[in-house]
């Protein structure tokens, strides 16, 4: 089968891949959030930042 009129500025089906990588960098970043705020370290810090945040001095 021969596609005639067919020409490299013809870019139909781009979007798709454009919103499947959108989709993979979103998913990627939520992953690398996740880990990050359910580490450890993450946690005694933000513990530590609502504590000085919320700790009156008289």
């Amino acid at each position: 089968m021969v596609v005639v009129g067919r020409t490299l500025s013809d870019d139909r089906g781009m979007s798709t891949v454009e919103y499947a990588i959108g989709t993979l960098a979103a998913a990627a970043l939520g992953l690398l959030l996740y880990s990050l705020i359910s580490g450890d370290w993450m946690q005694v810090l933000l513990k530590a930042l609502l504590q000085r945040a919320f700790t009156v001095d008289a």
